[in-house]
């Protein structure tokens, strides 16, 4: 049997492959958005979103009749006014768009900036610009290795899973395809828990009041789906508890809620309408509502949170009402986004 020959660590570096030439690419997604505020777009967007097994995971006759009868009939109309409310105008777009954009900038800025051979791009799940789009992109410009970072904190199959699932489908029609990795929820990672205490602690130095409670809502989900083992319910709990810690607040100072139910199904509880309705009415009179996790400000926190549940604090007793800003391209955001996707590109550049 042939030994091998041991190598001298002062040797290593000769013997070592040489490092790429090419440009290592940096996928950003994120969920999506309508390309436009009126009710065609938004139709069209929530067939797309809506169609997908990861998302509403029996797809059978009964779903297609209620899709197809009663809710692409009817909610385009409803959901186009909300996304009207929140619209980027001067770009004509959502400011799910404009702030993943940014964030793609600056990260490729501060990459740059380190040296490091990246090309960094963003792209949306459902809608525009596609993952399919892009990762063509990033192979026209030479990319031979990639590194997709699902913008979703906490894992859930209906997020981070189906984002997978999209890249590797396109992977499917290429002959060569690019060597990729998927980064990591980053649910308690240190320096995302970080970024969000100092994110929070800075939007509440700016409010005019002190809030009595402050809320941590998180996107709901069907309990069904957790009891089949999706992890996305322990993943809200214990960001939760690590930013409880930083911040030094107990339970009742940061409470943890889920928004966006939809359907009948029961859903992760407690939920944060009802919540922000039992505060008012026990004589909560300031609030204030932080999303751990959306990466970007969205529909869900500039109209449901910021719109639809100050309204219902303030119809049942409550008086101020503030919904903080998501990470979005902020320093505390863009340092933490730096410094994951430096973690994750370890050798490649």
């Amino acid at each position: 049997m042939n030994e091998a020959l041991p190598v001298d660590p002062a040797t290593a570096t000769e013997l070592a492959p040489a490092p790429a030439t090419a440009p290592v690419g940096v996928l950003l997604v994120n969920l999506g958005t309508p390309d436009a505020a009126d009710a065609p777009a938004v139709r069209r967007y929530l067939k797309e979103f809506l169609s997908d097994p990861r998302v509403i995971e029996n797809q059978g006759v009964v779903w297609q009749l209620v899709l197809n009868g009663i809710i692409l009939p009817i909610r385009p109309r409803i959901k186009a006014r909300d996304y009207q409310k929140i619209w980027n105008v001067e770009r004509n777009e959502s400011p799910l768009k404009t702030i993943t954009r940014a964030q793609a900038e600056k990260l490729a800025a501060a990459l740059a900036s380190r040296g490091r051979n990246v090309v960094v791009d963003w792209a949306m799940r459902y809608g525009n610009p596609s993952i399919a789009l892009r990762l063509d992109g990033l192979i026209a410009r030479g990319c031979e290795r990639m590194l997709i970072i699902p913008m979703y904190p906490q894992y859930s199959a209906a997020t981070t899973a189906t984002v997978c699932d999209e890249v590797f489908r396109v992977l499917t029609g290429m002959r060569r395809q690019p060597t990729v990795r998927i980064a990591a929820p980053y649910y308690d990672d240190q320096l995302y828990i970080e970024a969000l205490a100092s994110s929070i602690r800075g939007e509440l130095g700016k409010l005019t009041f002190q809030p009595e409670v402050i809320l941590a809502s998180y996107h709901g989900m069907p309990e069904e789906y957790v009891r089949k083992g999706d992890p996305y319910e322990k993943h809200c709990i214990e960001t939760t508890r690590l930013l409880r810690e930083r911040l030094g607040m107990d339970e009742k100072k940061l409470m943890l809620t889920y928004q966006s139910r939809f359907g009948r199904a029961k859903w992760l509880e407690p939920a944060t309408d009802e919540t922000v309705k039992a505060l008012a009415k026990r004589g909560v009179k300031s609030l204030a509502v932080v999303t751990p996790g959306f990466s970007a400000d969205c529909l869900e926190t500039l109209e449901e949170i910021a719109v639809e549940n100050a309204h219902i604090f303030k119809k049942h007793g409550g008086e101020n009402f503030a919904a903080l800003p998501c990470l979005n391209d902020s320093a505390p955001g863009m340092l933490m986004l730096e410094q994951m996707a430096l973690r994750e590109l370890k050798g490649w550049v």
